[in-house]
């Protein structure tokens, strides 16, 4: 089996797209989330920009390893709304984002039917605008050590081309030596090489974040 470590995602929001269906008009919306916190004030903005709209549902998925989701059908008939915009995000493969379909009601009723084509459609819609990057899944570490050990870290760093995150000197009080802590952040398919290569020196703490 293959080791994964990348996801798919979008780093902006594509401009909104619009579906009418019997007079109806669903207009598609797709954001980069990191966070469930982030959704509420989106939609809060939504329903300023649509005042007649009647609903505004969405889905999300956040996380990689561990998956959260959501899907809302914000009045609309039990899972007419949401599982059909989250079934988009599935099938585009995507997670870290939010879809937001607002619908203006027309005067004629679709039906669960034509709500889940509707919904569904606009989401696949909005998803087909939006540029997906690939982005790989990083495992943070924090190494400490004592500065006479600098350059120990640095040469390994430097070997296995990690990013430094942050990196900080302090002086350690009770032997009044300057101690380091740097922060690194590797692929995850290349973290437990890492920890082993570092863990295995002397004098040099690492644990993972």
């Amino acid at each position: 089996m293959e080791f994964k470590d990348t996801f798919n995602t979008i780093e902006t929001s594509p401009s909104s797209v619009l579906f009418k269906e019997k007079n109806s008009k669903f207009f598609g919306y797709a954001f980069p989330i990191l966070s469930d916190d982030q959704v509420k004030s989106i939609i809060d903005s939504l329903r300023k920009e649509h005042p007649n709209a009647g609903h505004f549902c969405y889905a999300y998925q956040i996380g990689t390893d561990t998956i959260t989701y959501r899907a809302n059908d914000d009045g609309e008939p039990s899972n007419s709304a949401g599982m059909p915009i989250y079934g988009q995000i599935q099938s585009f493969s995507v997670t870290n984002i939010l879809i937001v379909v607002v619908r203006i009601f027309g005067g004629v009723k679709l039906g669960v039917g034509g709500l889940i084509t509707a919904y569904k459609t606009t989401a696949q819609m909005i998803l087909e605008t939006c540029e997906i990057v690939e982005k790989t899944i990083d495992i943070h570490f924090i190494i400490t050590f004592d500065y006479v050990n600098m350059n120990k870290v640095m040469r390994v760093i430097k070997e296995k081309k990690l990013e430094i995150v942050t990196q900080e000197m302090e002086i350690n009080e009770i032997f009044e030596q300057p101690t380091g802590k740097i922060e690194i952040k590797t692929r995850k398919k290349n973290a437990e090489t890492i920890f082993d290569i570092f863990n295995s020196i002397f004098e040099i703490n690492i644990k993972r974040l």
